[in-house]
């Protein structure tokens, strides 16, 4: 097989105050844009197990072009480096720090690799050290760092298989990893002639399969041959002196998973055939269990090929799906089965069912709770308590209920039958303990109580909680909850009993940082153990502030309006940049609830709209798009219209305020954004320029669904061409900006969609440019294609809005 790139320089253009089209380099936009893309990342937090240990990771500055630059293989839904045998372009840190939370002293692990490279951590579970995998030329290689001595050492010479799934996982007793490794004498890679052996088939007997467009999928059978060659992996035991213990002979494993007592291994593993309309998660797959001590294989599942999975609002798998060790007992496996065939078109009076079993895995599988809706997680807590939720992607309802795994005579105790959409009523998630392989519910109180997190949504804004729920009577008692002028989020219970937290705390002026708060302290006491700075000096004294407002229809919207240092009511209105992404809702009330928070510190990224505040923009971020259709409407039956009114509501709101001046407004939007942002140049005139970045504008190439709509091309055809913008490219009056990038993987927004857009514009008349990003996915990475994207977006304002 031959892989070709297209050449970096390949960036279609339209000539404005530019040199020819084939002439323009990357270029750099104003300092406070270019200063964005070169922010020093602010370190991520881990925390050991046992709630002692904090370590700090770094990650690295933003690839160059030329990092980027490396081949490439794109084989069933993966993006793969086969010089290292993982997926391309890994994210890494290349900073490694450890303190100790008693005293907050900082030590330094000596014996790390240099260049430090690390793409995983993973903490033991007994927290006396942490295997890592670090980068290497040729491959990732497993190390482990000893707390006790603070030195790290290589554990294997021989890389590890980074691909497909879990690489490696910790055994119970925090001695030993199982691995993936690459075969030894796998031999070089396959090479193919240029020659096509011949015609690439594919061939349909009737049966439905209806699936997404998917990229990056198998092409022909030099594909399945790399695949095989790439994905096959030898599984072993590695101890922490570094012996090995082979587990299983080559194959191709995708998921290895030990039982809490660290007795068996559960595995996962690929067999043919192989598709070319799904990724590798949907080939035909064998679940096994392996008794580690004697190498038996247990067969639990044979999986075939998925690529006839029912369409529509709460369709599933019509196999075993979710399988998965119970954490609360040595070794039980269990898993959901679907009673309706995984299509929810049938009439059944049970949709689901939830099944285990127990080791020695050789009896018949035990029948355990059926729901009448989707079972959509299980979560264990005691012997005699579950926790289930169950739900309706189409009604939006979802219930959670106790049930009794030892006691199935016992009907399950619904807890909450509420929407899924209703953020003000989220009566938050059970908290689980950190335990690796042991992640049930934290229990506090001898059995008695859990406690629930959740982000305390309100009409104020989100402010995060802290609750202790009482098993038996189910009465909720409020612990703690952020208050105002500071936003607050537990990050871990280190104490259930003395009820100490570890916490985030940040507010409009001060960045996040990590803090030990005492909640029986009638002080709430404060001990802070980090001091991270603010990254963006660049945006001293821009005004920060959270607006509401409403559509004709009475549905209440937000944004989060920025305005420009030194700008102040009364002042001359500014020329705007509202930035969004629409969001489907099934009800009004629901699609008119206040997210965020007022308190929180900004945030930035190069591809947040943002930093344009810096260049005498306003900016409406994050404006509420709601696309409402209640009882048997759907959303998009009336998509263009509520777009429009979303759009201009957020512009009186901002006029009325003064902020705005209304012929100087800018749309855009990334993704399903950029969508929404030629739809609105298509069909309204509130706008003077438009931006949109790596979108979909021609919904006859998604033909079986998008986003979140459930119908198909051929059941909703009006629906589909009057969403598209491409039909509308004739009307599209408004300078339209598009940018995408060339290796775009993003389902559905494939590069195609902008250039026909483009073509379709032009040929209509329209003002119109067109960006390609070389290399670039459906997020761009590169430092060169973030300073160009920014110069394009300000360019491209200045000329249309700013004016």
């Amino acid at each position: 097989m031959t892989i070709r790139f297209l050449s970096p320089m390949v960036i279609l253009l339209i000539p404005f105050m530019l040199p020819a089209q084939n002439d323009l380099k990357y270029q750099i936009p104003p300092k406070e844009l270019a200063a964005l893309v070169d922010v020093p990342a602010t370190p991520s937090v881990q925390l050991d197990p046992s709630g002692q240990y904090i370590l700090f990771l770094t990650r690295s500055e933003n690839p160059t072009i030329g990092d980027i630059s490396a081949e490439m293989l794109r084989l069933a839904g993966l993006r793969i480096d086969p010089a290292i045998n993982a997926g391309s372009r890994p994210s890494y840190s290349v900073e490694l720090e450890l303190m100790a939370l008693k005293d907050l002293v900082r030590k330094r692990i000596t014996g790390l690799p240099a260049p430090l490279k690390i793409i995983q951590v993973s903490w033991a579970p007994d927290s006396r050290g942490f295997a890592f995998l670090q980068l290497g030329d040729r491959g990732l290689y497993l190390w482990y760092a000893d707390l006790a001595t603070l030195t790290a050492r290589q554990l294997l010479k021989s890389p590890v298989n980074g691909l497909l799934g879990s690489v490696m996982s910790w055994h119970p007793n925090s001695e030993s990893l199982i691995c993936k490794l690459i075969p030894e004498n796998r031999g070089p890679r396959p090479v193919f002639s240029n020659v096509p052996p011949g015609p690439v088939i594919q061939e349909t007997s009737g049966n439905k399969a209806a699936v997404r467009t998917n990229q990056d999928m198998l092409t022909g059978i030099n594909d399945e041959v790399l695949f095989d060659f790439l994905g096959r992996s030898r599984v072993v035991a590695i101890s922490l002196d570094g012996s090995v213990k082979e587990i299983l002979p080559p194959d191709i494993y995708t998921g290895l998973d030990l039982s809490p007592d660290g007795q068996y291994l559960m595995t996962s593993r690929i067999t043919r055939p192989y598709s070319y309309q799904v990724g590798y998660s949907s080939f035909p797959s064998v679940a096994e269990v392996v008794t580690l001590s004697s190498g038996e294989r247990i067969g639990l599942f044979k999986l075939p090929l998925r690529e006839d999975i029912p369409t529509g609002y709460d369709a599933t798998s019509p196999w075993p799906r979710s399988i998965q060790w119970r954490d609360d007992v040595p070794a039980s496996v269990y898993w959901i089965e679907p009673l309706d065939g995984g299509d929810p078109k049938k009439t059944v009076e049970y949709r689901d069912q939830l099944f285990r079993l127990d080791a020695p895995f050789t009896g018949k599988p035990i029948p355990q709770i059926r729901t009448k809706m989707r079972l959509n997680g299980v979560t264990w807590a005691l012997a005699d308590l579950a926790v289930i939720r169950e739900g309706s992607s189409k009604t939006r309802q979802q219930i959670t209920s106790f049930f009794n795994p030892g006691d199935l005579t016992q009907k399950p105790r619904v807890v909450w039958d509420r929407s899924s959409e209703d953020k003000y009523g989220d009566p938050g998630n059970f908290v689980r303990t950190n335990i690796p392989g042991q992640r049930g519910i934290l229990i506090a109180d001898k059995g008695k109580s859990m406690f629930l997190t959740g982000n305390g949504a309100s009409p104020d804004g989100d402010r995060p909680f802290l609750d202790k729920f009482d098993i038996v009577t189910g009465k909720i008692t409020r612990l703690w909850q952020s208050e105002a002028p500071w936003y607050e989020n537990i990050s871990r219970i280190l104490d259930p009993d003395r009820l100490i937290v570890m916490l985030t705390r940040q507010s409009v002026t001060e960045p996040s940082n990590y803090y030990i708060r005492d909640l029986k302290s009638k002080k709430l006491s404060l001990r802070k153990i980090t001091d991270f700075t603010d990254p963006y000096p660049f945006m001293a004294g821009v005004s920060k502030q959270k607006i509401t407002y409403f559509r004709p229809d009475g549905v209440q919207l937000t944004a989060t309006l920025y305005t420009p240092a030194g700008w102040k009511k009364g002042d001359a209105p500014l020329p705007t940049l509202m930035w969004a992404y629409p969001v489907e809702f099934k009800s009004r009330d629901a699609a008119g609830q206040v997210s965020g928070s007022p308190y929180t510190f900004t945030r930035l990224s190069p591809s947040s709209a943002v930093p344009f505040v810096t260049q005498g923009y306003a900016v409406l971020d994050n404006a509420a798009f709601p696309i409402v259709g209640e009882g048997e409407t759907e959303p998009n039956d009336t998509f263009i219209d509520q777009l429009v009114a979303n759009a201009r509501a957020a512009i009186d709101k901002a006029v009325e305020m003064g902020v705005t001046d209304p012929k100087r407004v800018a749309v855009g939007g990334h993704s399903y954004g950029a969508f929404m942002t030629a739809n609105l140049l298509a069909h309204c005139d509130l706008f003077a320029a438009g931006i949109a970045r790596s979108g979909a504008y021609n919904r006859s190439l998604t033909p079986f669904g998008f986003q979140s709509e459930p119908r198909t091309y051929w059941e909703a055809t009006n629906l589909y061409n009057e969403m598209s913008p491409y039909n509308y490219a004739d009307k599209v009056k408004t300078p339209i900006l598009l940018i995408h990038g060339i290796a775009d993987n993003n389902q559905g927004t494939f590069p195609i969609q902008s250039e026909r857009f483009y073509a379709a514009l032009k040929g209509h008349g329209a003002t119109a440019r067109l960006v390609l990003l070389p290399l670039e996915s459906h997020g761009y990475t590169a430092r060169e294609s973030l300073l160009h994207m920014l110069w394009e977006m300000n360019t491209w304002m200045d000329k249309y809005v700013k004016k």
